[in-house]
């Protein structure tokens, strides 16, 4: 049996209004990859396989695990997210949020978005094929992949393996921590579910403030 480790970025820029100043790691998002790297080393085994978006983000966190890519691949870049937004108050008038308001945004959104009233640099159908799309091929019999990646294609992995609807897959992605880990396990017969938000890393008391989700 093979596995896929879907690993998100670490914290980047939240005060940032647009994805261009957004795309960089925080000081406390290189810690957290660097905290991600050095348990990976000591409690599991290497990997044959290792993909990276090509986001600095991305980029960063492989760095910091001490992971140099053997290939990036942008299918695993995140969605729109502030064109998103944009198109939605145009839309509807519904403005971005601050803080807590994104529980309630983020389903707006997925659901706008996957009935095609709003669009981004790319379709819903597009955005979910190239996440599918690269899913299939890191399904390697045998092998272990990770992936660094951001939390809209967990999402929308764990669409595909759970069959979410976009409001249930908007659900799903918000308490999706950064440098958290995501298992796929590969089968003879498929690919499902094993592991979800882990963050053996910043499990202590120590480092409790860094579970971040943003």
């Amino acid at each position: 049996m093979g596995e896929i480790t879907f690993v998100r970025h670490g914290q980047a820029n939240s005060s940032a209004t647009d994805e261009a100043s957004y795309d960089r790691l925080s000081d406390l998002g290189h810690k957290q990859a660097r905290w991600l790297g050095k348990y990976l080393s000591t409690h599991e085994e290497g990997f044959d396989l290792v993909l990276s978006g090509t986001l600095t983000r991305h980029l960063e966190t492989a760095e910091g695990m001490g992971f140099k890519p053997h290939r990036t691949d942008p299918r695993l870049n995140e969605l729109d997210y502030f064109n998103l937004s944009d198109a939605l108050e145009k839309a509807r008038g519904v403005p971005r949020p601050q803080g807590d308001g994104f529980a309630d945004h983020m389903p707006q959104v997925m659901e706008a978005w996957h009935a095609a009233e709003i669009q981004g640099d790319e379709s819903f159908s597009s955005f979910e094929a190239r996440v599918v799309s690269v899913l299939l091929e890191a399904q390697l019999p045998g092998k272990r992949v990770l992936c660094v990646t951001s939390g809209g294609v967990i999402g929308m992995v764990m669409r595909r393996l759970l069959d979410l609807d976009p409001t249930r897959m908007a659900h799903i992605l918000l308490p999706i921590f950064n440098t958290s880990l995501h298992r796929v396990a590969v089968r003879a017969d498929g690919a499902l579910l094993s592991g979800f938000n882990a963050t053996p890393h910043l499990d202590t008391s120590d480092r409790l403030y860094a579970k971040t989700h943003f």
